[in-house]
């Protein structure tokens, strides 16, 4: 039986002043952010999922992104070296989660520069968005310790948003979705399926058909429904405000290396 377990990490009271790069910077309501953050994790647990609470950055803004802090892969965790110096102070709670997991734990070194936001995983293919936060040694250190796992990582452009998963995410059949005015280039992937909004891009695989996404899409549900697919739905607007989208929040992972006491 597949084991569904999350790590997350509770936002820092300093979210407000996350860092903004393609974007205009809006003010983020704190009181609602905390709800809907409380609603995110409350979903994963309704959808069946376990979540790991790692411990408080509350220096570090953007900290409540987890997934940029680490991409596994099988029983291999890359522990990231964020592309943007303020967010380096992040990965350490993060490394011990997946000491404590028993992954084969790797670490991108300097001066690579990789952010899990920036890795799409599709089966045994890895795309990794090459663009702000994400150079071509930091890719290279990520192949070096991913390939010899049975991984094929595949480097794509992304220069039209934060993260390559801020323009493109995938189905559960492995169909790549995008928002065609923000994907550098489609045609890097086999398959590919326009979405009419941004954050319709964005899904996170619960497990069979039930796709998490957020609530700012609304033609994309409908789209999505039409294929078979059943959304369920998370208001995170705080989090848009600063270029998070429904995957960052969370690093999902699946059938753990050992047993552990999780919360």
């Amino acid at each position: 039986m597949t084991s569904l377990t999350a790590i997350i990490r509770t936002p820092s009271p300093r979210l407000s002043e996350g860092l903004v790069t393609h974007i205009e910077r809006k003010p983020v309501d704190m009181t609602l952010a905390m709800q809907q953050w409380d609603a995110y994790v409350g979903t994963l647990h309704a959808e069946g999922w376990t979540t790991i609470t790692a411990d408080p950055a509350d220096n570090c803004p953007d900290s409540v992104f987890v997934e940029d802090a680490v991409v596994v892969y099988q029983n291999v965790a890359v522990v990231t070296r964020p592309g943007a110096v303020e967010r380096r102070g992040e990965t350490a709670a993060i490394l011990d989660i997946v000491t404590r997991l028993g992954y084969d734990v790797h670490a991108i070194r300097a001066p690579g520069t990789l952010d899990g936001g920036d890795v799409l995983k599709i089966e045994d293919t890895i795309y990794v968005g090459q663009g702000g936060r994400t150079n071509e040694e930091g890719i290279a250190q990520l192949r070096a310790a991913l390939s010899p796992a049975g991984a094929t990582v595949v480097s794509v452009p992304t220069t039209l948003v934060l993260h390559l998963k801020s323009a493109v995410t995938a189905l559960p059949d492995g169909t790549v979705i995008g928002y065609p005015p923000l994907v550098d280039n489609p045609s890097k992937f086999p398959t590919f399926l326009a979405v009419p909004e941004e954050s319709g891009a964005h899904v996170v695989l619960l497990g069979e058909n039930r796709l998490l996404m957020a609530a700012s899409c609304p033609q994309t549900h409908t789209q999505f429904r039409g294929l078979g697919y059943e959304p369920v739905i998370v208001d995170i607007s705080e989090y848009e405000k600063l270029e998070g989208c429904v995957t960052c929040l969370s690093v999902r992972l699946r059938d753990l290396p050992q047993s552990v006491s999780r919360s």
